[in-house]
């Protein structure tokens, strides 16, 4: 006669090991629905060399660089995590830093095609007599929209986009799209300042 205890606990095991032998289906990650606020753009302060309008949305933040460069800032958006870093260099009518500033540019854009699935560059000419070349890059990478502006005697002025969140680039979509809106606000509004005095940073 079997005794009911003992076949209560095999069925008890037997119910364990079979489901611990079952595959486990994590559920897929979801991603929180981010709300783009309207677009509204103000001018920069006063004690840089350029002026451009930015999102009211964005604060301003001196660059970690700045006891070296004073007017790399950073354009960080609180509410999106994203970040736009501006840096500056004069050109001084001088076409070997023109040259200079043109390549490292290159350079830092191209360390991302490792990673990058694609880099699509524009070059477009802004309502104030400026050429703006634009690299918008496809993938994992962690700068997906970078540019540059110059008018190639005076002035030069690099910006790229990053995020300080580890989400997927493509749950990321609308939000590049809305940071890469306020950055063409940002190129097309453009001015320099002639007669502010520039400091240039001669590398060792």
């Amino acid at each position: 006669m079997i005794r009911l205890p003992g076949a209560l606990t095999l069925i008890t095991l037997c119910l364990f090991f079979y489901s611990c032998s079952q595959d486990y289906l994590p559920k897929p990650k979801g991603y929180n629905r981010i709300e783009l606020p309207d677009p509204k753009y103000i001018s920069l302060p006063d004690s840089l060399p350029y002026d451009f309008e930015y999102s009211v949305h964005a604060n301003i933040y001196k660059d970690s660089s700045w006891m070296a460069e004073r007017y790399w800032i950073n354009i960080y958006y609180p509410q999106l995590e994203a970040s736009v870093q501006i840096t500056y260099k004069p050109v001084l009518s001088r076409q070997d830093l023109l040259e200079e500033y043109l390549r490292d540019a290159h350079t830092l854009t191209s360390k991302h095609q490792i990673k990058a699935y694609a880099i699509d560059e524009s070059i477009i000419q802004t309502p104030l007599g400026n050429t703006v070349v634009i690299s918008e890059l496809s993938g994992e990478v962690p700068s997906q929209f970078q540019f540059y502006v110059t008018d190639s005697t005076k002035h030069f002025l690099r910006g790229a986009l990053y995020f300080r969140t580890a989400t997927k680039n493509d749950s990321l979509a609308p939000v590049i799209q809305y940071v890469k809106r306020d950055i063409l606000q940002m190129v097309n509004t453009l001015e320099w300042k002639d007669g502010f005095p520039v400091q240039l940073v001669i590398k060792e």
